[in-house]
């Protein structure tokens, strides 16, 4: 797959997570599902990570990195968003509040993508 789409698909994820974190939370639909929220957190998270891995894989193939590099920085990348997001929310919006909980979500749902990434290596490397 050529890196620019891979480079277009993150972005776009990157993109919809934006929206939807920093979106009023009125117009999101409720849920009355147990910890939904950190549920959503994780999930957006490690389809993040996911994505991010599958573009830096590909950008840094034949550049003398290995695969792992890919992973850090695709982990740090999450990391970093999540706590951007977050920091926006706090700041920007009025219907959501900064919150530690969802970072520690962000974080373990970047943690699973990157495990998940190098159990699945060989279905990744032929994407």
């Amino acid at each position: 797959m050529p890196k620019q789409l891979l480079l277009c698909w993150a972005i776009i994820c990157s993109g919809i997570i934006s929206y939807f974190c920093l979106t009023d939370s009125s117009n999101i639909p409720s849920v009355n599902f147990p910890s939904i929220d950190k549920i959503v957190h994780f999930c957006f998270h490690f389809g993040f990570t996911i994505s991010w891995i599958l573009f830096f894989k590909k950008e840094l193939k034949g550049k003398g990195a290995d695969d792992y590099k890919a992973y850090l920085i695709s982990f740090i990348f999450s990391v970093f968003f999540g706590i951007t997001i977050e920091i926006l929310q706090g700041v920007f919006t009025m219907t959501r509040a900064a919150d530690v909980t969802d970072i520690l979500a962000n974080t373990i749902g970047g943690t699973t993508g990157i495990f998940t990434a190098i159990a699945f290596k060989k279905t990744i490397d032929r994407i």
